[in-house]
């Protein structure tokens, strides 16, 4: 027994005859947060750090007028960026790269 008679499907696009427009995107995850100038607060020197990853909380000094602090003093986000650019990415859980 059938309580649904005639040509019933459950697909709107057969039922209207008209086709629908699908987008198909790619699925996109980055760990990049921005780009960034190192250079000191004090003296405008640019600073270089290395190739490896630092925690914005990693104590750094000059080199040319001795000032201290932690990365994050250090970092300028005004663009445009000047030498020497960093590039701040997200890590979660203690994670290193």
């Amino acid at each position: 027994m059938s309580f649904l008679g005639g040509d019933w499907t459950s697909d709107p696009r057969a039922r209207t005859g008209e086709e629908q427009l699908v987008e198909h995107r790619r699925a996109t995850r980055t760990d990049r947060l921005a780009e960034a100038t190192l250079a000191c607060p004090r003296c405008d020197v640019p600073l270089g750090i290395g190739s490896d990853p630092l925690s914005v909380t990693a104590r750094i000094a000059c080199p040319f007028c001795g000032r201290r602090g932690t990365l994050r003093d250090f970092l300028s986000l005004a663009v445009p960026t000047r030498p020497t650019r960093v590039v701040l990415r997200i890590a979660f859980g203690g994670e290193e790269r």
